[in-house]
């Protein structure tokens, strides 16, 4: 490896792409192409970044697999910052084989490091779990790769609400990236840091409610509590907990009764809460007594529900008290802000890879935030993207798709 090449490289390092692009901006041989594919990824131009390690990738010879391995990492890399989630997977796999088989176990990790990324971004947070538990070598990684293993472990533990395990990811992190001294690094650190402390959902209490932060979220479901999770659709007591994200009829019925716990709630209220229905007629009320039924069935031994003389009256298992948390913010489609006020640029396709659903459904929500004037859309066709400015102040990890906090 020559001179130029040498200093571009190490300038890139140290989170300077201008430096490096003084040096080989007009060379078009491979680790040339590689490095400028780089520097343009750190300046934010991900298109011709892409291109650019595209070329790099076919220059080297079929030889040079540890090259070609990294250029492929890159390309990963630049996929995921750019969210594109169409980008296949299994390269990087392959990538990261390629290079813990030939020694280079520092881009190794840091392959493994952006697999794991993406499925925390996608809410598979089991597999991120055990791929980042699956280091096959015991060696000092250097202070950006290590940055960034510790601040992939802090967004798993968020994810989870588990705040000690998020405190001392970030505490490793923030160390590796003063080691670094790259200041774009220890401004990620402290922007993820900054979450802990910042209002995540609303308690209800009545028409209203205390903002709450992630740390006070963790020990209300601590607590010995039926917690009632407007944000995630779910309800949880101690070690049980029961996901009603995919059944919206019963979580209705179930923030219905939350509401007015302990107290009873009037069966024309709750059909009004779960089928939107003006006046209750007999159909309303037969298929009332059918979702509560089948709600007594999910709850079970959480919880129990009880009719009344007017309605029906929520009864926790132990006599514990009702506790219910919703969204920081009252906004529709509030999963697809979430995602979008992270400041990237999605597709539509992206954001239903993240989220889970069909692309059609993401559109609606998509095109609904824009008629309101929430988000905005840059490109046509293919290339169309979408922005939103995030909500100042409010942290949306328990908005994000996963499972139950401590799971």
């Amino acid at each position: 490896m020559d001179s130029l090449i040498t200093a571009a490289a190490l300038a890139l390092a140290h989170g300077d792409p201008l430096g490096a692009l003084k040096r080989v901006a007009l060379r078009d041989d491979a680790p040339a192409l590689a490095l400028r594919g780089i520097a343009m990824a750190q300046l934010g131009d991900f298109p011709r970044a892409r291109t650019l390690l595209q070329r790099a990738r076919r220059a080297f010879g079929p030889r040079e697999v540890v090259a070609r391995a990294r250029c492929t990492v890159a390309e990963a890399e630049i996929a995921l910052v750019s969210r594109d989630l169409t980008w296949p997977i299994k390269p990087l796999d392959d990538a990261r084989a390629a290079l813990e088989a030939r020694g280079d176990h520092a881009n190794a990790a840091y392959a493994r490091v952006l697999a794991a990324r993406r499925m925390i971004l996608t809410g598979r947070l089991a597999e991120a779990a055990r791929l980042l538990d699956e280091r096959t070598v015991s060696i000092a990684l250097p202070p950006i790769a290590e940055a960034a293993e510790a601040l992939a472990r802090a967004g798993l533990a968020i994810r989870r609400i588990d705040i000690r395990g998020a405190r001392a990811a970030l505490n490793v992190a923030d160390a590796a990236a003063r080691r670094a001294g790259i200041p774009a690094l220890k401004a990620e650190v402290d922007a993820v840091g900054a979450l802990l402390g910042a209002p995540v959902a609303r308690l209800v209490e009545g028409n209203g409610g205390p903002l709450v932060s992630l740390p006070e979220v963790e020990a209300l479901l601590e607590a010995p509590a039926l917690i009632v999770d407007a944000c995630r659709h779910a309800v949880r007591s101690g070690a049980s907990h029961v996901r009603l994200d995919t059944r919206p009829v019963l979580f209705s019925l179930l923030v219905g009764l939350a509401r007015a716990w302990p107290g009873d709630i009037a069966r024309a209220a709750l059909i009004r809460e779960a089928f939107r229905g003006r006046e209750a007629d007999e159909s309303h009320r037969a298929r009332l007594r059918v979702e509560i039924g089948r709600l007594r069935e999910v709850l079970l031994p959480l919880a129990e529900i009880t009719a009344t003389a007017d309605g029906y009256r929520l009864l926790p298992a132990g006599d514990k008290p009702v506790v219910m948390l919703a969204p920081p913010f009252d906004a529709p489609h509030a999963a697809v802000l979430a995602l979008l006020s992270d400041g990237e640029a999605w597709s539509s396709t992206s954001l239903a890879i993240a989220l889970g659903s069909s692309t059609r459904t993401v559109q609606r929500a998509l095109d609904a935030l824009a008629k309101s004037g929430t988000i905005q859309s840059v490109g046509r066709g293919p290339a169309r993207r979408w922005m939103a400015p995030p909500v100042p102040g409010f942290p949306t990890s328990l908005l994000l798709p996963g499972p139950t906090p401590g799971h």
